[in-house]
């Protein structure tokens, strides 16, 4: 008997693939960080100092960076140093591996996702 559709698992995530990727989606499920995504990503420069992002969040200085630091280490954001700020940029390259990981394998620009960047 022939299955009535095509396996759900066809080119699925590794184990260890499927964990780094839960753990940055983990990251992003929080409404301050999903916006702080946002705010960063709407700026010209494509950055933005902590200083900026306090006010439009409503939520305090050691709060936002806090979230910035969990962004940053999920590989979402890059932080520069520049004397007492800090700013942030977001690595595009790592939010198009979280949503190539969504795709279907059959979906334009899917890609394998290699570990050594997910890491």
């Amino acid at each position: 008997m022939e299955p009535c559709c095509a396996p759900v698992l066809d080119g699925a995530l590794t184990e260890p693939d499927a964990a780094d990727l839960a753990g940055q989606f983990k990251v992003l499920a929080d409404p301050a960080r999903l916006r702080l995504l946002s705010l960063i990503a709407a700026r010209p420069s494509g950055e933005a100092c902590v200083c900026e992002l306090i006010e439009p969040l409503g939520l305090s200085q050691p709060t936002v960076s806090h979230h910035l630091k969990l962004l940053k280490g999920a590989g979402l954001l890059e932080r520069e140093q520049r004397g007492v700020w800090a700013f942030y940029a977001i690595r595009p390259e790592r939010l198009s591996l979280l949503a190539e990981a969504l795709l279907p394998d059959s979906a334009p620009g899917r890609t394998v996702l290699p570990a050594d960047l997910l890491a």
